[in-house]
């Protein structure tokens, strides 16, 4: 059997510079693009988050951030009209301010987790 240490060996022979040039290379390859919702999934989002501000509902929402999408599951504790920002207590009592534009998804959170 072959034990090939893969990049492992061939790291000694090259530069300090390239290494760092293949470890960002291959991090950027982990970077998600960032999709805009249509018209409908917009309705239905916002239909949601009127809904979970109203009555305190959990919500679980998808964002866009640095790269990457995150999820946040929480309560709205309000909309912020003049920054456009959206702000989301979670479970552990930690707020989140989330802008509308990065919103990607929202659905209501399944409570019987707890």
């Amino acid at each position: 059997m072959i034990r090939d240490r893969g990049r492992i060996k061939w790291t000694s022979m090259m530069l300090p510079e390239h290494v760092k040039l293949l470890r960002d290379w291959a991090k950027e390859d982990m970077y998600e693009n960032k999709m805009e919702p249509d018209e409908q999934q917009l309705e239905v989002m916002n239909e949601v988050m009127a809904e979970a501000m109203e009555f305190g509902k959990s919500v679980a929402i998808t964002y866009y951030r640095g790269r990457r999408y995150q999820i946040v599951i929480g309560t709205i504790h309000y909309w912020d009209e003049i920054a456009k920002k959206l702000h989301v207590v979670d479970r552990f009592d930690e707020v989140h301010q989330i802008e509308i534009s990065n919103i990607a998804d929202v659905r209501f959170a399944d409570d019987s987790a707890r």
